[in-house]
């Protein structure tokens, strides 16, 4: 299932992380600074990029050090307490994760496998623990009727 962008929702993501929307075209952009650890981030959203005849979401994000992407975003979590967005898709019994913190930071997780994300992570290895709990937010949400909207 693909999403649309609604601006409601571009605008929560930003407040969470202290930034502002710059848009050109179909791509919105987030600039995030934390002059404390020195640290720069910037956050794409491509909305509504056809690949192959098909539309999808895809997030991308800059650091000094690092390019990543999610292709087929179909969802968002935006956390006030943890002040972080985790941007997910879902293929297969499998989710993929972009989590953006307001601090500049970020983290990738992908194809990580539906039962782990539902068992129980203080009895999973520590190595994969990490990731059931940062994406085990994306378990409970219930994407029906769930939108982004590019037409804001």
């Amino acid at each position: 299932m693909i999403h649309e962008f609604t601006e409601d929702n571009l605008n929560i993501i930003g407040q969470v992380l202290g930034a502002r929307i710059k848009k050109t075209g179909d791509v919105y952009r987030f600039e995030l600074v934390n002059e404390e650890n020195n640290r720069k981030l910037a956050l794409e959203m491509h909305v509504g990029l056809k690949v192959d005849g098909k539309e999808m979401h895809m997030i991308s994000v800059y650091s000094q050090n690092t390019f990543l992407q999610l292709h087929n975003c179909t969802g968002f979590v935006a956390s006030d307490i943890l002040n972080q967005v985790t941007f997910f898709g879902k293929t297969d019994n499998r989710t993929s994760g972009l989590i953006v913190e307001k601090e500049a930071g970020c983290s990738f997780y992908a194809n990580v496998s539906e039962e782990l994300l539902k068992g129980d992570f203080t009895q999973q290895p520590q190595e994969v623990m990490m990731s059931s709990v940062a994406l085990s937010l994306t378990d409970s949400i219930d994407s029906e009727g769930f939108r982004f909207d590019s037409d804001s």
